[in-house]
């Protein structure tokens, strides 16, 4: 399978955004996206990861550094903390365990054969999202789920120690890792104990930053092609990922099944952006207004689109303008001319001197 430098950020997203959906706004979350490709030489790195709290990244990790490297403001001054040494640790373990599973699924699928010149023919990715998520209950929930080559492939459960396979190539692999009940037992400890105690730790550190709110800047644009014409609602740079975007037809919702789901995606700062399509009828563009709830606006936001004005009238706005500028050119020309003639009538005059 060949995989362009771009695949690999598209499926981490939709890991990304697997993860955070449906996520309540007083709800918190720990989660870590693993990702790595067999085949470094196409600039993919072997082992990389990344953590987020609350849908903020926090930390960094890749398998050439080997080293952690902090990615917010509220855990710079942690580095030499008990807590930032255990997490160093863990994803020096995670490290190693991703790349031992990562030849253990290419070895089932036989897609871990070489070439006679000693090199692999495909290149294959793998990608792991787990962590935990605390709900407004106190009750927590967790996931550790692995994807291969773009397709969903194992997950964990925890309560019953075992792997569900998400597609028949992955059964092989399934039936070697239960086997393992040591280890079945500590993703489960991870889970339900450790992950949401470093949460709570994590949380604490953070405390005030992780809780701003950062309201959306909305607009709307129209948008013409071959197939239709369309309005586009965009929400950007805001915090948290929490948003609710619905598009009103004479100040009523439309039904869901008329637009397009919203897209929310991570700008790399901290905050987010989300937008949806609309398709309308050229000339009932006015009638649709965006309509935005987050938890940093006070009361819902809206947004409609406004026309830019014709071209007729900026024809005419110009020929307008045209027209009074020739006329002040005349009337100054004219100014000029008369005060040239005088001062040559002044220059035959001569004053008397005075006896």
């Amino acid at each position: 399978m060949d995989l362009s430098a771009g695949l690999p950020v598209l499926l981490l997203l939709l890991l990304w955004s697997l993860a955070l959906q449906a996520r309540s706004q007083r709800s918190h979350s720990l989660y870590y996206l693993f990702m790595g490709a067999s085949e470094t030489e196409l600039g993919l790195p072997l082992f990389e990861a990344m953590g987020y709290v609350d849908d903020q990244l926090f930390v960094s990790y890749n398998h050439e550094s080997r080293r952690a490297e902090p990615r917010a403001p509220w855990i710079l001054d942690q580095t030499s903390s008990q807590l930032w040494l255990q997490l160093s640790q863990s994803l020096k373990g995670w490290d190693h365990m991703f790349i031992v599973d990562f030849w253990n699924i290419m070895d089932n699928y036989n897609h871990s054969k070489v070439t006679k010149l000693g090199v692999m023919s495909e290149s294959h990715i793998l990608q792991v999202i787990l962590g935990c998520e605390e709900h407004e209950d106190n009750s927590t929930s967790a996931i550790w789920k692995y994807g291969y080559d773009g397709q969903d492939h194992l997950e964990f459960c925890p309560k019953t120690l075992d792997w569900r396979a998400a597609e028949p190539g992955a059964w092989a692999t399934k039936v070697e890792w239960e086997e393992h009940k040591v280890r079945a037992r500590q993703n489960k400890d991870y889970l339900e104990r450790d992950c949401p105690e470093q949460l709570k730790q994590f949380l604490e550190l953070g405390r005030g930053l992780l809780r701003q709110q950062v309201p959306p800047l909305v607009k709307v644009t129209h948008h013409w092609a071959p197939a239709g014409t369309s309005l586009r609602c965009q929400a950007l740079n805001f915090f948290p990922q929490n948003i609710t975007m619905k598009w009103l037809k004479d100040n009523q919702p439309l039904d869901a099944k008329d637009v397009n789901p919203e897209d929310v995606l991570p700008n790399g700062d901290g905050t987010y952006q989300a937008q949806m399509t609309l398709a309308v009828a050229p000339g009932d563009e006015t009638r649709f207004t965006c309509r935005v709830e987050h938890p940093g606006l006070d009361h819902p936001l809206t947004a409609t689109w406004e026309p830019l004005p014709s071209r007729a009238m900026i024809i005419g706005a110009i020929s307008g303008i045209t027209v009074c500028v020739f006329f002040f050119v005349g009337i100054l020309f004219l100014i000029l001319r008369k005060r040239k003639a005088s001062e040559e009538t002044m220059g035959d005059y001569v004053l008397a001197e005075c006896e």
